[in-house]
Formats: C-alpha cells, sequence, structure tokens
C-alpha cells in the first residue's frame, strides 16, 4: 500500500502534509518515487508576515550569500524589525548596509503598506490566494512569483503552482520531459493530477535539485 511508503514528515510539518503525500504518491508515478527519499523534512513557516517580506526584497537579484550578507547589517539598523522602525530609519544609514536605492524605495513602501493597513494581515486566513497575491502585488518590487513564494512558505497554502519559477521548470524538464524545455501549459497539465496539493508537489520538485529543503 502507498501509506506504508509515507515518510515522516518534518517536526513543525503543516497539517495537510501526510494527506498531501498520500495523495500524490497515488495519483503521480515521479511523486511515488520522489517522496520517500525525503524523510523527516517539510515545509515550514519562517518568521512573520513582513519580515519574510522585507528578506524576500532584500535578497531580489543578488547571490544568497550576499543577501545574507546585506540583511545582516540591515537588520542591526532598526530597535526592531517592525515597519514603524523601518519608517524611522535614514536612507543614507540603509544605503551604507549595502541596499541599493531601489531596494531602500521597496523597503520603505513596504513598511507604509503595514503601517497603513494597506495589508489586511489579520484577513489572509480567510482570503482566498489569488486576492492575498493582488494585495502584495500592489506594493512596489514584490512581483507574482515573490507573492506565491510568501504562499508556499508563510501562509503554508497547500495548492500554490509557481509556473515562472526555474526550479520547478527545471525540475519537471528533468522528472517528466527527459530534460526537454517545458511551457507553461505543460507545467500545467502535469500539476493536473497534483492538485489540490500543488504546493508539496513542488516542494518535492524543488528536493529533487537541491536536497537542502528551500526556505524564505
Amino acid at each position: 500500500m502507498v501509506t506504508s511508503m509515507l515518510p515522516e514528515p518534518g517536526p513543525e510539518a503543516p497539517l495537510y502534509w501526510q494527506e498531501a503525500c498520500r495523495h500524490l504518491m497515488k495519483r503521480d508515478r515521479v511523486m511515488k518515487k520522489l517522496i520517500p527519499q525525503h524523510p523527516g523534512v517539510s515545509l515550514q513557516s519562517r518568521g512573520d508576515a513582513f519580515v519574510t517580506l522585507a528578506r524576500s526584497i532584500v535578497g531580489q537579484q543578488i547571490s544568497v550569500k550576499a543577501a545574507q550578507s546585506v540583511w545582516e547589517k540591515f537588520e542591526k539598523l532598526p530597535r526592531k524589525m517592525t515597519p514603524a522602525y523601518v519608517l524611522k530609519l535614514k536612507v543614507d544609514d540603509m544605503r551604507g548596509a549595502g541596499l541599493s536605492a531601489r531596494k531602500v524605495e521597496y523597503l520603505v513602501d513596504l513598511a507604509l503598506h503595514f503601517a497603513n493597513n494597506q495589508v489586511h494581515t489579520d484577513q489572509w486566513a480567510e482570503m482566498d490566494d489569488e486576492a492575498i497575491i493582488a494585495e502584495l502585488v500592489a506594493i512596489r518590487g514584490i512581483g507574482r512569483w515573490t507573492a506565491e513564494m510568501f504562499l508556499i512558505f508563510h501562509l503554508m497554502r497547500p495548492n500554490v503552482l509557481p509556473l515562472d519559477d526555474i526550479g520547478l521548470q527545471n525540475g519537471i524538464s528533468r522528472a517528466y520531459f527527459s530534460g526537454e524545455p517545458v511551457s507553461r501549459s505543460e507545467i500545467r497539465e502535469v500539476a493536473a493530477s497534483w492538485a489540490p496539493y500543488c504546493s508539496v508537489a513542488t516542494w518535492y520538485i524543488w528536493r529533487s535539485l537541491d536536497p537542502l529543503p528551500v526556505s524564505y
């Protein structure tokens, strides 16, 4: 039986994780082999909403190592990493931490959206994925991909399919199409059997490329 092959999830796994694994292993030949190869790990939520989004802005278009270095300098500037304290920072100090002028603008816009209640964090639990994405992409510096990563990694929404994600594209190409490039429609075709757990399948596709769990 498929259930006997289910790996133990990570200690902070979402409640739906094992049910998702059961569904995916039953419906998809690649998942049936892939999921048991990664026991004891799963998706985990990190930090609070503002910090998670701020980190995603800091990390745009630079290496993971460089992003970590800039973040460590930046997070020392405010007394606490909250919208109100970030809005009190001087632009020169933020630039001195290694942030570009554009990223400073993005971080200030992010802080303003949170401080002015233009994002409805207390209502997100009741809102659907697309409504949350619409709120987030209204913030400068946050595009659809960043919003989708936020849905997966922070809100741990189970059925997000990030079509523009390079890792997902490469993983599907390798696992389902013998390395041939894949189109968005082909990704959707593969993912049809994943629903309603596309986030979980995507996470395992990422694992097939890099065994270390991704976090944002």
